[in-house]
C-alpha cells in the first residue's frame, strides 16, 4: 500500500484526532498520580471522551455504519453490511498509572469478516495498519513476522490474568502454560495492551502471543494486521472464532504449531 487507501485515510484521520486529546489527558494522569484520590475517575472520563471523538468523526465520514464499542455497546447502522469495531484505549491500566504504553484501536468489519484496521500508539507515534489483501504497515513501513524458528531464540508475549478477570482454575491455568512456555523461549513479555501485543508480532518484535477472556474489540484491528504480515492466527486450541471466544494465538508460521502444543500439553497437566 504505496499509497493509503481512501478508507484508511478515514480511519488515520479519526484516530489521530482522538490522540491528540489523549495524549494532553496522559500528561494530566502523570500529575494525578501524587494525588490521594487518584486518576481512576479522569481516566474514566478520557476514555468516554475518546470512544465519542472516535464514534463522531467515522460517522461524519461514513454515517450509515454501525458500531460496536468498549463503552458505548453496539449501535446498528443503516448499512448492516460495515460495522466499526473501537476500543478508545486499549491499555487503560498503564494509562491510569502514567505508564506509556497504551493504544487506540479501530477495525472495520465488512459482511462478518475483519476489513481492516489501524492501532496507533500515541506515545511512540507508531500507526499499525492494514486492509483485505494489501499488505500490513507501520507508518508506511511493511510489516513482516519474524523469520526465527527456534523456540529457544523467540520471544513470545502474554496476558496474565489479574484481580476480577478471572476464576482460581484459570489462573491455575495460566501458572501451568507459563511453566511449559518459560524454559522453551529466550522471554515471556506481559506489557498490558493486547492490540499492541498483535500488533508487536506482526512487525516481527515477538514471535508469538496468547492471551484468553478478550473482547472483540481488543482483537479486531490486530487480527487483519497480523493476517496481512503474514502472521497466523487462532485460538489457543486452534479454533477460528476469535472475535467470539476472546481466545487468541498469532505466532510466526514456524512457531505457531509448537506454541498451540506447549498450550495443549499444559491444559492437560491438571
Amino acid at each position: 500500500m504505496a499509497n493509503k487507501s481512501a478508507l484508511i485515510n478515514v480511519m488515520d484521520a479519526a484516530v489521530r484526532k482522538t490522540a491528540r486529546r489523549m495524549l494532553r489527558d496522559f500528561g494530566e494522569v502523570e500529575q494525578l498520580q501524587v494525588s490521594k484520590k487518584g486518576p481512576s475517575d479522569f481516566v474514566s472520563a478520557a476514555d468516554l471522551k475518546a470512544e465519542e471523538t472516535l464514534r463522531y468523526e467515522l460517522q461524519k465520514v461514513r454515517p450509515d455504519y454501525g458500531f460496536l464499542l468498549e463503552e458505548g455497546g453496539e449501535v446498528k447502522g443503516k448499512d448492516l453490511s460495515n460495522r466499526w469495531i473501537i476500543d478508545p484505549l486499549d491499555g487503560t491500566t498503564n494509562f491510569l498509572h502514567g505508564i506509556p504504553h497504551f493504544a487506540i484501536s479501530v477495525a472495520l468489519e465488512r459482511d462478518s469478516e475483519i476489513f481492516a484496521g489501524i492501532i496507533y500508539d500515541p506515545t511512540r507515534d507508531e500507526m499499525f495498519y492494514a486492509e483485505k489483501g494489501q499488505g500490513a504497515y507501520v507508518n508506511d513501513r511493511r510489516l513482516r513476522v519474524s523469520g526465527r524458528n527456534s523456540m529457544a531464540d523467540s520471544v513470545v508475549a502474554t496476558g496474565i490474568p489479574h484481580r476480577g478477570r478471572c476464576s482460581p482454575a484459570e489462573m491455575a491455568r495460566y501458572n501451568r502454560e507459563l511453566v511449559a512456555i518459560m524454559p522453551e523461549v529466550a522471554g515471556i513479555r506481559r506489557l498490558g495492551s493486547a492490540a499492541l501485543d498483535i500488533a508487536y508480532v506482526s512487525a516481527g518484535r515477538y514471535e508469538a502471543y496468547w492471551e484468553r477472556g478478550l473482547q472483540a474489540w481488543d482483537i479486531a484491528a490486530g487480527l487483519i494486521i497480523a493476517r496481512e504480515s503474514g502472521a497466523m492466527v487462532s485460538e489457543t486450541d486452534l479454533g477460528e472464532r476469535m472475535l467470539k471466544t476472546g481466545s487468541i494465538l498469532v505466532a510466526n508460521g514456524p512457531l505457531h504449531g509448537p506454541m498451540a502444543t506447549l498450550l495443549r500439553k499444559a491444559h492437560r497437566a491438571k
